[in-house]
């Protein structure tokens, strides 16, 4: 993967403009990354009211709305239903999501939100900026 810029400017493998809007995911996800580095699963787990949503749980919400989009652009189809049943509870997040978006290294979400970018690098990659 690309190293993050902070210019925007195209990206080799890229069209002008499809390449700046990388730039802009690759520094988005730098920061994001450099943010929660070497946190705990407690520290991942940690709700700071009873409404709020843990960090982990919203790792997992990047990752599965990214994948969202990808299907939805790149794809031309509306997310299946197996599909949208296993992302809800980091979709929704809410309740079920404090119940079931927990336990889990920060690995875990680290790989997801790469698996989520790698797809959406091949699909800008395939693009033209028309």
């Amino acid at each position: 993967m690309p190293s993050p810029s902070f210019r925007l400017e195209p990206l080799p493998g890229y069209a002008p403009a499809i390449g700046r809007l990388v730039g802009i995911l690759l520094y988005a996800r730098h920061t994001t990354l450099a943010a929660v580095e070497g946190l705990s699963i407690t520290e991942l787990d940690h709700l700071q009211d009873c409404s709020s949503n843990s960090i982990g749980a919203l790792l997992a919400h990047i990752a599965v709305v990214e994948r969202g989009y990808h299907i939805l652009t790149f794809e031309e189809r509306r997310p299946r239903a197996s599909e949208q049943a296993a992302w809800e509870p980091a979709l929704t997040l809410g309740t079920e999501g404090r119940r079931l978006l927990r336990d889990k290294p920060l690995e875990h979400y680290v790989h997801e939100l790469s698996e989520a970018r790698r797809l959406t690098l091949e699909g800008l990659a395939t693009r033209d900026d028309a």
